[in-house]
């Protein structure tokens, strides 16, 4: 699979989001989601987004890593405005990752600068590798940008497919100017887009089986891109999924035909 970078750490270039699909309580729901995360592991799947917005995903990842935390790179998120309840949600998040963080990101940037001082703490404790923000909204994407700007970040997440493509005008740009890793939330659409007919011939002879891997494929196709995170429930899913990290990439007119098929 295709390696591209966070500050210079190399990742592969699908990952898997943890919102709506590990929030779930029972031994036997966890231990379903436990299956996604080890066939994750076992398609060589490493980045693993959570947020404690997400109920209890950060608690069932963590026990669905288990023994094989140390194959994963965690990117968590702090969500509060409240700087002592950010330090709560670290502390906890940190003690069920083994003590370390590999990208702690600051949530829809709610109490940035508060949260970004304690982040920066906790990185030169050691236990946080990188720092990023992340938000879902273009109406955002300004503050996004200011915070970009002020060097103290390694990565942004945000959302990236044929249908919601605001990132291309200032976002991803800048983004590769300053040298930022891009994490892409909503790939797939939140979900819907994957539901669409099989892919046209002209995708599959690029090696594209299905519509995830279609879009997977079209968002990574921008080099600007790190790591695209769909989030899965089905254990099948992930190999599925990390089979689009792979080249050859779309090029200019293939994108195009993604994207007018999707409806966009």
């Amino acid at each position: 699979m295709e390696k591209r970078e966070i500050a210079g750490e190399p990742l592969p270039v699908v990952g898997m989001g943890t919102w709506q699909t590990l929030d779930v309580r029972g031994a036997e729901a966890e231990a379903g989601s436990h299956a996604v995360v080890q066939n994750a592991l076992t398609a060589h799947v490493r980045v693993f987004d959570s947020s404690p917005m997400y109920g209890e995903a950060e608690r069932v990842l963590a026990a669905g890593l288990g023994a094989r935390r140390n194959e994963a790179y965690v990117a968590t998120k702090i969500w509060t405005p409240d700087p002592a309840e950010g330090r709560r949600q670290a502390e906890r998040a940190l003690a069920w990752y083994g003590g370390r963080v590999e990208l702690y990101q600051v949530h829809n940037l709610v109490s940035t600068e508060a949260h970004l001082d304690m982040l920066e703490g906790l990185r030169d404790e050691g236990r946080v590798r990188h720092i990023g923000a992340t938000h879902y909204s273009a109406s955002a994407f300004g503050e996004l940008a200011r915070v970009m700007r002020s060097g103290r970040l390694d990565a942004i997440q945000i959302p990236y497919n044929p249908h919601e493509r605001e990132v291309e005008d200032e976002i991803l740009p800048l983004a590769d100017e300053l040298g930022l890793g891009v994490l892409v939330m909503r790939p797939l659409g939140g979900g819907g887009l994957a539901q669409l007919d099989p892919p046209a011939d002209a995708l599959r002879e690029l090696g594209v089986r299905t519509w995830a891997q279609a879009l997977l494929k079209w968002v990574l196709s921008d080099p600007r891109c790190t790591v695209a995170i769909p989030a899965t429930s089905q254990p099948q899913r992930p190999a599925e999924n990390a089979a689009a990290g792979k080249p050859p990439w779309f090029n200019a007119e293939q994108r195009a035909l993604v994207s007018r098929l999707a409806g966009a």
